[in-house]
Parts: structure tokens; C-alpha cells; sequence
């Protein structure tokens, strides 16, 4: 999902959609400046600055992350002393006044923005006992629009890009806030001479907060190589179909910026 924040209107739907963001995490804080030659001072000037804070957090029984790019930066301050952690929030604070969009992440104002306007780029998927302990999927994907797809589109689809698997379902499914889930394991056919047998953990799910099916895949072995080679491969069969935002680790982006960081 994404969501441009730059009215009064938008701020507040903003607002009431992350709740503020309360009890969440920032796992990333990135400020990027872009600077153009000049041609009357011969020298490079500072065309503008962006700012993206990424944030995870939680809403009932589902989970969120949320990256904020916040466009046009005038001002900011990002500041830790003493031990001090500003990457835990209790409820963040946002105005806007004269046109400027105004940001604090806590209290102290130790992490705060102002900007021009703003984009929410956010990936929602249903909470689980393994997310509750600290774990990461290794990749999700939440859909623009559309219905997920079959568990038999994708063995097709794997066996076409000669990678041949079966399914291994973990039952027969269920429900988290009205949503449907399939869960299961995608194991790749056994070849004893490529070593250990290839498989990512696969769940799939319907809508949340309004937006397309979702799909998370977590790697079975972590570090396995056949099992990475096997999730990358199932992350471009699903995208080269599909348009929706991506979630690796922490980190959330289109997907043609995923493609270009596996480049």
C-alpha cells in the first residue's frame, strides 16, 4: 500500500491508520542529499534533501512496516546521547503549518523532520508467534490489487523456470481477522547430486487494510543456499505477474528497486 501524505486531510488519515505508530520500532534512518551543477557559480549546489524512516509496528493481530520518505527536508534533528534509544516510539506527533509537514518520533524531539510532503509505503501481514519472538520473514510481498494465487499456478510456474517443486501443506489453513491463509512448505524435487534439498516455508493471505494479497516465504534452513536460490526465484516468478511493494528483512521498497539491489 501506499499513501501520499501532503494535506491537512491526509495527515490526519495518516494519523489514524498508523495509530501514530504507537509501540513501534525505527529499524532504518536515511538521509540522502542530491546536489546539481551550477553554471553561473561553477560549483554544485544542493537541489534537495529526503529523509526515510522505517518503522515496525503493530496493530491488533496484524504487523506493519512502514517506510516514510519524506521529500523537500528544511530541517531535522537526529540525536542520541548517553544511551539514549529514540528507535522505540510511544506515539509519534505530526502538524502541518504553512505548507510544511512537521514530524516528532519522541517526546524530547531528539528525532524529528520537516518536509515537504511525504509517502507511506507499507506491507501488512497477519502476526505470528514467530514475529512476537523477533523473527523475520525473509520476503513479503502485499499485492496492489488482485486475489493470491494458487498453490498449482505456482508449481506451474516453478516448473517452468526449471525449478521443479511440490507442495507439502501444513494443513488445511485458517483464519486471522477474517483473512484466509494457506500455509505450507515449497520443497524442491530431490537431486542428490546438488546436495541438500532446497525449501522456504510459504504462506499466503487475502486482503489487509485494503490492499491486494500478501505472501511471506521464510528460508526452512537459514543460510542454506539451495533454499536462497529457491526464494529468489519464487520473489521473481511472483513479481514478474504481480505489482505490490516489497518487504526483505526490514526494509520495505517497490519492486523494481528489489530487482536492482539482487543486480
Amino acid at each position: 500500500m501506499t499513501y501520499s501524505v501532503k494535506t491537512l486531510e491526509d495527515l490526519r488519515w495518516f494519523l489514524a491508520h498508523t495509530q501514530g505508530f504507537r509501540g513501534g520500532q525505527i529499524t532504518d534512518v536515511h538521509l540522502s542529499k542530491r546536489r546539481i551543477f551550477d553554471e553561473r557559480s561553477g560549483q554544485d549546489v544542493l537541489a534537495g534533501s529526503t529523509a526515510t524512516v522505517v518503522v515496525r509496528y503493530s496493530v491488533q493481530d496484524i504487523c506493519r512496516v512502514a517506510k516514510l520518505t519524506m521529500q523537500g527536508v528544511s530541517d531535522l534533528c537526529i540525536f542520541e546521547q548517553d544511551g539514549a534509544d529514540c528507535s522505540l516510539l510511544g506515539m509519534i506527533q505530526a502538524e502541518i503549518n504553512e505548507g510544511k509537514l512537521r514530524f516528532w518520533f519522541d517526546p524530547q524531539g531528539e528525532l524529528y523532520m520537516v518536509c515537504d510532503e511525504a509517502l507511506l509505503e507499507e506491507v501488512s501481514f497477519p502476526q505470528s508467534d514467530a514475529d512476537r519472538h523477533g523473527a523475520v520473514g525473509q520476503w513479503t510481498f502485499q499485492a496492489h490489487s488482485g486475489e493470491a494465487p494458487t498453490v498449482c499456478w505456482l508449481l506451474e510456474e516453478l516448473d517452468r523456470a526449471g525449478s521443479p517443486c511440490f507442495w507439502k501443506a501444513s494443513g488445511p489453513g485458517g483464519v486471522t481477522n477474517g483473512t484466509r491463509i494457506c500455509e505450507g512448505q515449497l520443497v524442491a524435487t530431490a537431486d542428490e547430486n546438488r546436495g541438500p534439498t532446497a525449501a522456504v516455508e510459504v504462506q499466503m493471505y487475502g486482503p489487509i487494510d485494503g490492499a491486494g494479497f500478501g505472501m511471506r516465504m521464510r528460508l526452512i534452513h537459514r543460510g542454506s543456499r539451495p533454499g536462497g536460490r529457491l526464494l529468489n526465484l519464487v520473489a521473481e516468478v511472483v513479481m514478474q505477474s504481480f505489482s505490490g511493494t516489497c518487504l526483505t528483512g526490514e526494509g520495505a521498497f517497490p519492486q523494481e528497486e528489489w530487482a536492482d539491489r539482487r543486480a
